[in-house]
């Protein structure tokens, strides 16, 4: 038993195996209850590993990726150019559009020696149509879509994700219009739908357009509603202790008050981000104007790297499961068996023939129905036309008789006319021929009258007597 005992120091792993082989009745070893601690005699140099993934991170760069959601003219543009101290070109959108599409833009920049590649992505159009039910749909479209093209790249046989242009969304800027007592229905509906994609952060517009006693009583409200809809914000992480502290501080300003400005106004003796009025001065650096210095510090300076880990560890992890899932994967079984890809893949595509045969199938049969219905309307359509035909032509039939009619009655009442012309030309005549005659007959009569004095003086005796 000594024999096969393992001490440590005295033997390599190799020689006790090796006399474990040649042995016919091989035994375990006896386990040595008592743990060594080593220590290095010297520096071996691993200690540096810290600085080899900062000195390439740096070489490669980083990618950070913002979502500006909220109505036209709410001062998105703005703020970015604030946080980032520049001025990006952006064009201004106008209130009528007829629908909501996302404008990405990228830009390249630079701090002391680390590269950053930014993506800023606005919602033109958002919140300006009169029906705003399907408003959020383009914005979950296009996260859905980056989701995509990152799941498709790593499912490629030859890969290369350290130079992919990552292009997926790591904080959603929620702007919150100011100039109301709570959240409208449009921005709990679109929350509630992003939570699940994005990391979100809500943010009050154009702050200094309250009072800050309005302000207070705004920010609670809206926590208020934001956890009585179930919507999940980002929460500040705070396991980390380093910035445990400030976290935990920064998750209680929730949401932030912002006020943005390009312009630089003269405070005292020094040049200070400011939007200037005719009753003062709001500095856009100043906390106890705005909370623009903490979305800044938790933003860019504290959280940015937790919040490209959440996107890929939770947001996107969730979005490639459930991707994966309908796809057919699965991961090991309680039994521990591994499952083949290949069969994965025959299993899917039988269960896509099969499903594609049943839906061609019933595109068939509702094919054929249409055809049924189709030729029946046909054939009704055309019993209809007969009917008409057939009334329309005994229509015809009676309104020629009638006009028939009417033709003989015409030809008649012409008859009669031209006889009653022929007539009335012939005593014209004769009335034109006996007036030609009578005055030689008068002539005639009046001098046969005074040849006769004895008649006339007889006929004026008999008279006188």
């Amino acid at each position: 038993m000594d024999s096969w005992y393992y001490p440590p120091g005295r033997q390599t792993l190799k020689s006790y195996w090796l006399h474990a082989a040649g042995s016919k009745s091989p035994t375990l070893p006896v386990q040595n209850e008592e743990k060594r601690n080593l220590e290095l005699g010297g520096h071996v140099g691993f200690d540096r590993l810290p600085d080899q993934l900062v000195s390439k991170s740096v070489a490669q760069g980083f990618c950070f990726n913002i979502l500006c959601v909220g109505e036209t003219g709410i001062g998105k543009s703005t703020l970015m150019n604030t946080l980032f101290n520049t001025t990006f070109e952006n064009e201004e959108a106008s209130h009528y559009e007829s629908d909501v599409h996302l404008r990405p833009q990228t830009y390249d920049l630079q701090e002391s020696n680390v590269n950053l590649k930014l993506t800023i992505v606005h919602t033109v159009g958002f919140g300006d149509q009169i029906n705003k039910e399907e408003s959020y749909k383009p914005i979950l479209e296009y996260i859905d879509t980056q989701f995509e093209k990152y799941l498709e790249e790593e499912l490629k046989i030859k890969r290369s994700l350290c130079n992919y242009n990552d292009t997926r969304i790591h904080i959603c800027l929620y702007f919150i219009a100011p100039n109301g007592h709570s959240l409208k229905s449009l921005d709990l509906v679109t929350m509630k739908k992003l939570d699940s994609k994005v990391n979100i952060i809500p943010v009050i517009a154009k702050a200094d357009t309250v009072s800050r006693s309005e302000l207070d009583k705004l920010k609670i409200k809206i926590m208020s509603e934001l956890v009585s809809n179930g919507v999940q914000i980002y929460q500040f992480p705070t396991e980390d202790e380093a910035v445990a502290e400030i976290n935990s501080s920064m998750n209680t300003h929730l949401p932030f008050a912002m006020v943005g400005s390009v312009e630089d106004v003269k405070v005292g003796n020094k040049m200070v981000k400011a939007r200037l009025y005719p009753w003062g001065i709001v500095q856009v650096e100043n906390e106890n104007h705005c909370d623009f210095v903490k979305l800044r510090e938790m933003l860019l300076r504290v959280n940015m790297e937790d919040l490209r880990d959440q996107t890929h560890a939770r947001h996107y992890e969730l979005y490639r499961r459930c991707k994966l899932e309908e796809m057919g994967f699965k991961d090991t079984g309680p039994d521990s068996q591994s499952f083949s890809l290949q069969e994965t893949y025959e299993g899917k595509r039988k269960e896509f023939i099969v499903e594609l045969q049943r839906k061609e199938e019933e595109m068939r049969q509702m094919f054929v129905n249409k055809v049924k219905e189709t030729e029946a309307e046909l054939k009704e359509k055309e019993k209809e036309l007969h009917e008409r035909f057939e009334q329309l032509k005994r229509m015809h039939q009676d309104e020629k008789k009638n006009l028939e009619e009417k033709r003989r009655e015409l030809e008649e009442e012409m008859n009669a006319f031209n006889r009653r012309k022929v007539a009335a030309e012939t005593l014209m005549g004769q009335a034109l021929q006996g007036c030609s005659q009578q005055p030689f007959k008068k002539d005639k009569d009046k001098k046969n009258f005074f040849s006769l004095p004895s008649a006339c003086s007889l006929t004026s005796g008999r008279n006188l007597n």
